[in-house]
């Protein structure tokens, strides 16, 4: 099997599209500028050719219609960042991750499959390898646990390594630092592939029996040790979690922990002031301060008896994927759920609100519209777009309405027609009034133009060239008056001749 065979087997996801990105120019933060866009083809040999070669950047699209996949990500876009310690700590949690430099000089963690593997599977372990790395809240691909297929939405991809690939700076790297070639990148993701039953067996912390009713994040700090620079944040969530579960002896359970837990244990006196300031009030856990955060496992610490319950309610959101259609359709992940939006729902938050509970069953908190619109804003800024085929667009339908209207039975057998709403075509063209053109718009359904904005469109269909003025025909009267017609190039199937029998004919055929 080629090079190229082999990647693009490592890199199985969608059978109907993939994605490429446009790179623009790098921002402060490192990060580099660019526009993502789906195509509707399934990802090619010829594609992964030109991606190895350097000619075109392609990404695949993990899941598939089915919701499975065989491979996952961990998108690591902190900077700086020190890919050898990523590798290290890989190395010494035993995670099958094979490490990536991105192309904006991030880091992508892939997780591959023996075999298809639902997707929902692969993003909850990729969610706890995350929070035992301690980069939480990094991007998961897949995205989505399903994808709405039958709407139109595809996912989301990810952009592969080996960008031109004997001079990439998309390259995997071994334990020592150094960038594997292509073939050694193959070798190694063959060497790392895993079943669901092998991820089952990793050893994350969070599944063990000890304080398995704690938030995952203090669990693992309480198995693995606090290390100093955390502890005294660490500890004051340790009040939190103990002052729930032992209300009457929280401040010796305080105490046994720092000189269990700890590396090395605090002060006494840095414990009575801890144990201080948790009996004046009640507290809820610092989830969003370190070093809780970047061991976060939100929907894991939701099911425990004295985690986050509830009241830290607010779903993670990301993965807009816009579907260029008219109107625009919006596919949004909300914590690992695909919801579709219109413009309005994802502009209005209360709109938001209620898509969320009518497609998901859940019901977030209300964010006041200030807070909104700057997440939307960075939703927009990082959107995936897929482009639609013609007929899906405002402008497509108003065309194959147009060409019914002028092709239709209605049409104008003399151009004095023109006077009750008749189309009329004569000389390469078809000439009609405005009002005629909208009634028919109307009878059909067709709301989306008004007056303004269908003359555009008329415009636009003769080349940007004026396309009205006066028609002279003559009244009932015999007498010649003026008519404003707008016209547009003759349809092609105006041509056409359709074969009748006529009444002669007819007779013959049909005895009576």
């Amino acid at each position: 099997m080629s090079l190229t065979d082999r990647f693009m087997l490592a890199f199985k996801g969608s059978d109907f599209a993939h994605g490429q990105t446009e790179i623009g120019n790098k921002r402060r933060n490192g990060k580099t500028e660019a526009k993502s866009f789906i195509v509707k083809q399934p990802l090619t040999k010829e594609l992964i050719q030109e991606h190895l070669e350097g000619k075109k950047g392609i990404g695949s699209i993990p899941i598939n219609k089915d919701n499975n996949c065989y491979f996952g990500v961990l998108d690591i876009d902190t900077y700086p960042i020190d890919h050898v310690e990523i590798k290290k700590k890989c190395e010494k949690l035993k995670l099958p991750l094979v490490v990536c430099r991105s192309k904006s000089g991030g880091a992508h963690l892939f997780l591959f499959m023996k075999e298809a593997t639902k997707a929902s599977e692969v993003r909850d372990y990729l969610g706890e390898i995350s929070a035992a790395l301690g980069y939480s809240g990094c991007e998961i691909f897949p995205k989505q646990d399903e994808i709405l297929f039958e709407r139109g939405d595809v996912g989301n991809f990810i952009n592969l390594p080996y960008f031109d690939a004997k001079n990439t700076v998309r390259y995997a790297i071994d334990k020592k630092g150094d960038d594997l070639t292509l073939e050694e990148f193959l070798n190694e993701v063959d060497k790392s592939k895993v079943s669901l039953a092998d991820l089952e067996k990793i050893d994350f912390g969070t599944q063990r029996e000890q304080f398995k009713d704690a938030p995952p994040c203090l669990q693992m700090f309480l198995l693995m040790g606090i290390p100093e620079g955390t502890r005294n944040n660490v500890m004051f969530n340790c009040g939190i979690y103990v002052k729930r579960k032992f209300p009457d002896s929280w401040k010796e359970k305080l105490e046994e922990m720092n000189q269990k837990h700890c590396l090395p244990p605090l002060p006494a006196s840095d414990i009575v002031t801890l144990q201080g300031q948790l009996d004046k009030k009640e507290y809820f856990y610092t989830c969003k301060a370190e070093p809780l955060v970047s061991h976060c496992n939100k929907s894991l610490c939701m099911t425990r008896q004295f985690g986050v319950g509830t009241s830290e309610a607010s779903p993670e959101i990301g993965g807009l994927t816009i579907l260029l259609s008219d109107p625009r359709l919006y596919f949004l992940d909300v914590d690992g759920k695909r919801l579709e939006l219109t413009t309005e729902q994802l502009q209005m938050p209360i709109q938001f609100q209620r898509a969320c509970m009518e497609q998901i069953n859940f019901m977030p908190p209300l964010t006041k519209s200030g807070d909104w619109q700057p997440i939307v804003n960075d939703l927009l800024s990082n959107a995936t777009e897929i482009e639609v085929s013609e007929e899906l667009t405002g402008f497509g339908q108003f065309k194959e309405l147009l060409e019914t209207f002028c092709m239709s039975r209605i049409r104008a057998k003399f151009a004095e027609e023109l006077a009750v709403g008749k189309p009329w075509t004569e000389d390469e063209k078809t000439y009609f009034t405005m009002k005629g053109l909208q009634e028919f718009l109307k009878q059909r359904g067709f709301t989306l133009y008004n007056r303004p904005q269908i003359q555009q469109r008329l415009k636009d269909m003769n080349d940007g060239n004026v396309c009205n003025g006066m028609y002279k025909v003559k009244d009932e009267n015999g007498n010649w008056t003026n008519i404003r017609v707008w016209w547009v190039p003759k349809f092609k199937s105006a041509e056409v001749e359709i074969p009748v029998n006529n009444e002669e004919e007819f007779e013959e055929d049909v005895p009576f």
